[in-house]
């Protein structure tokens, strides 16, 4: 028996692709973020063949490893608080009568700061709501809705409204600005196979920062934004030199410092920590420039033996997208 509260059009398989993030950029801590092509897709499909009220949980490619299967995963979890904020109440989907299949496939590594879990979460909401609803509904609902589940909104922005975000939380939910990332952009992220545990590199910062540093990230974060909006990234060079949470994670990444001066000395325009690590993300304008700079980073990588790899990929203009509201 379905969930009283659900008509039948509840029990439609949803698609949702959602893609990666990098947040902060440098100096635009807990703000900024810019989403790329590299994406998560996620598919729900109500079924009769589980258990009534089981869920059932599979994973192919990244975190395919790590990620649990009973339903504790963020995806599964945001799925379900989609539901009960569509439905008026609170849902449990082992309450709700029926058998739940979820299937990820993933491109987005787990824990190297490009916003996995923010894409786990934004995925789960907007599959609820399209599932009930036919749609996602307004972006800015999803925003809300996936930073009270991650604690701010920087890495939800960009995977709900695609390109360059600026996000801050205020009394009435979070306010996001969006620009289209400038066309000729490439990111350069160097992803290496150590992951990094965000509470451990937020331990990392300190209760207070010198009024000079503050001042120097200012000016840094307002450049960065001037060169999104007005197609300039010859300004990321200067702009993406941050002072404020760098140089505290270093204690926990002392690869860090290495890894950054090699992309800069290869001719990126710019480079920093991608979230809280452990990506290393850098801008070029060019293939070839790119190219440069990733080959660059791997040869760092080698040298101070930390294994990883260099993908290059586009920004992306767009951000979570319905795939399909299937019939059946």
């Amino acid at each position: 028996m379905s969930h009283p509260l659900i008509g039948p059009q509840a029990w439609r398989p949803v698609d949702v692709e959602v893609p990666a993030t990098s947040a902060n950029l440098g100096p635009g801590f807990d703000a900024f973020a810019l989403a790329v092509e590299m994406v998560d897709r996620f598919r729900v499909e109500p079924t009769g063949e589980l258990r009534p009220g089981g869920v059932e949980v599979s994973v192919e490619g990244e975190g395919e490893d790590v990620l649990p299967r009973d339903g504790t995963d963020a995806f599964t979890k945001a799925f379900e608080l989609g539901l009960s904020e569509e439905l008026g109440r609170e849902t449990r989907l082992q309450a709700m009568g029926i058998g739940w299949r979820i299937g990820m496939q993933n491109a987005i590594p787990v824990a190297r700061g490009l916003g996995s879990s923010a894409a786990a979460v934004v995925g789960g909401i907007a599959a609820a709501r399209a599932m009930v609803g036919g749609d996602a509904g307004p972006p800015e609902r999803i925003v809300a809705s996936a930073a009270s589940i991650e604690g701010h909104p920087d890495n939800v922005a960009a995977a709900v409204f695609g390109g360059f975000t600026i996000a801050i939380s205020a009394e009435q939910g979070p306010i996001v600005a969006r620009f289209d990332p400038p066309p000729r952009l490439h990111c350069v992220l160097f992803i290496p196979d150590r992951p990094l545990d965000t509470p451990l590199m937020r331990a990392a910062l300190p209760e207070t920062v010198p009024y000079g540093d503050a001042v120097h990230n200012v000016g840094r974060a307002a450049l960065l934004v001037a060169a999104f909006a007005q197609d300039r990234p010859e300004l990321l060079r200067a702009a993406m030199d941050d002072r404020l949470h760098e140089p505290y994670r270093e204690g926990a990444y002392p690869e860090l410092p290495r890894l950054l001066a090699a992309a800069r000395d290869a001719g990126a325009l710019g480079a920093a920590l991608s979230g809280a690590g452990s990506t290393i993300i850098a801008f070029a304008d060019d293939t070839a420039r790119a190219a440069t700079a990733a080959s660059a980073l791997e040869r760092e990588a080698a040298t101070i033996a930390l294994p990883g790899r260099a993908v290059i990929v586009r920004p992306r203009a767009e951000g979570v997208r319905i795939m399909g509201v299937r019939t059946g």
